[in-house]
Parts: structure tokens; sequence; C-alpha cells
């Protein structure tokens, strides 16, 4: 599958920092401090806009029903969609938040920060089950088993940790690495491995059950911030700080480097994020988002 640009999208006035896509519409948070909600196919910005007092640095959606924005501040803020208004604010962590993961299985909220605590929210009552200071430095990506009974967290003390989602015990902890992990995804074909990226610019696959390096590729030239599956499994997304992104084949062999000659990013590409099986967004400290589209 390769990959060229349907279309640039601009509105941000600071560096986007959060993604997240639901159909055709896309949220996206900057360091403007504000949350915009863009249409797709129109490639313009909707009626939907949110003004924080801080920037805006992690995005989920709990559903179609909520979106959860996490911010540099620590505070935390989830929005009824359908109302149009805020539900609830928690002000449980004092760093910011880099990282929110629903895991729809369980229906828990899972958020991680700077300083390496991590809290895990019941999204039907949204009450707090349980906070862990891990002591891990800045929590980077958290990712769901396709089952939903564990999660992987990327930590910037170098380890991956897997945590079981029941009682929330960690059962699995291991330096992936150096200088830090920042992205980690459950292998789309492979329910044993983990793929994971980092600031020394690896890209790596593991085998979670004997914790054993399987492949280790160099692939970027700096940090590595985001990790996407696409096209059944059989395509994998990654985006860097070296602005670019780049596609590789589910066993994380090359396919295509997408930069500025492409029509890409000129500065650093700060997540990806899944628009459908052949389509994605990218969001970059250039205060783009950019929508691509793969053909056979």
């Amino acid at each position: 599958m390769i990959f060229s640009k349907v279309k640039t999208i601009l509105g941000h006035a600071g560096a986007i920092y959060a993604c997240k896509t639901i159909d055709d519409r896309v949220y996206t948070g900057s360091t403007d401090k504000h949350v915009a909600r863009w249409l797709v196919d129109q490639g313009i910005q909707d009626e939907f806009a949110i003004k924080f007092e801080s920037s805006v640095y992690a995005l989920e959606l709990i559903g179609s029903h909520y979106l959860v924005a996490g911010l540099s501040s620590g505070d935390l803020h989830i929005f009824d969609l359908e109302a149009g208004k805020e539900v609830k604010h928690f002000t449980q962590h004092v760093k910011a938040i880099f990282s929110l993961k629903w895991n729809h299985h369980t229906n828990h909220l899972i958020v991680g920060d700077a300083d390496g605590n991590l809290s895990i929210w019941n999204t039907t009552t949204f009450e707090l089950l349980i906070y862990l200071p891990l002591d891990s430095g800045k929590i980077r990506d958290i990712a769901i088993s396709e089952d939903g009974k564990e999660f992987a967290i990327a930590c910037q003390d170098e380890t991956i940790r897997i945590i079981e989602s029941t009682y929330f015990n960690e059962i699995k902890k291991w330096n992936a690495h150096k200088n830090g992990a920042n992205s980690v995804c459950y292998h789309p074909k492979h329910s044993n491995q983990l793929i994971s990226a980092g600031k020394d610019a690896h890209l790596k696959l593991w085998d979670i059950e004997k914790v054993t390096l399987q492949k280790d590729v160099p692939a970027h030239n700096y940090a590595i911030y985001s990790i996407i599956i696409l096209n059944q499994g059989n395509t994998i997304v990654t985006s860097s700080r070296d602005k670019t992104i780049k596609i590789w084949s589910s066993d994380l062999e090359f396919q295509q480097r997408l930069d500025s000659r492409e029509g890409g990013h000129k500065h650093s590409v700060n997540k990806v994020r899944k628009l459908d099986e052949n389509r994605f967004v990218s969001v970059s400290d250039d205060k783009k988002v950019i929508i691509w589209r793969g053909d056979d």
C-alpha cells in the first residue's frame, strides 16, 4: 500500500500534540490551549471548539459520547458531546497528562502523567478506582490488549510495563529503549507480540510471554512518537521528531517515507491516528493536520 496526501487542514495557532478520530471527524489539541474538531471530507472546522487554561497534551474518546482532554497542568476534563457541555473536571494529577486510553472491555479510563503516576477511572460512574505512583518518569503511551485483559505502558525510565486489568498488578516489566520508551502497541496479527518505539529512534518487536527481543529496527533519525496499525493489520505507520512518517509491513520491513517532499510536515510529527483501514491523519509542531490515503 502506497500513501499520498489528500489534504492539509490549518487552523491551530500552536503546535498540535493530541489527536483523536471518529468516523470522518478529527479532534485535535494544541499548545494554543484549544481543542478543535475538523470535518475530514470538507477539510474545515465545525462549530465545536473548547478553550482551556493550559496546553492540551492528550485526547481520548469514551465511545462516541464523551471526549476526554488531558492538560499540561494535570487537569482532566470530560465533555458530553451530545449535550455539548463539560460533565467532569478532575485534579487528581498535578503534572502534565501525556497519555489517555479507554478500555471498552472493562469501561476503564487509564491516565498517565509526567511523574509516572497512573490513575484508572470507572467510565460509567467516573469514580477513581486506583492511583498508582509507578515512579517511571513520563508515561508517554498506553496500549490495550485485544481482549482487554491487560495493557502496556511506555515509560521514560526506558521500560515497558504490562499491567493486568482486574486488580491492576504489574505482571511484566523490561528495559526497552535507551533514554525512554515513547510508544507501544500490540501486534495486530500476534497477540503475544508487542511493538514499541522510543527516544532512541528504534522500532522493536517483542515476545511478551518470554520477554525477548525479536526484531530491532533503527527506524528514524530522532525520537519516534507514535505508532498505528492500518490495512487489516498489514501496515504499520510511525511518526517522528525527525519530521517524517514511515510506512512498514507487519513484520517491520520498510515500505515508504513521507516527508515535506511528499507534501508532509516541516517539523516534528507528534501523532498519527487511524481514520479507517486506508486513511490516517497526522499532526505536528508545524500546526498542520494532514490527511493521508493509501492505495494498493
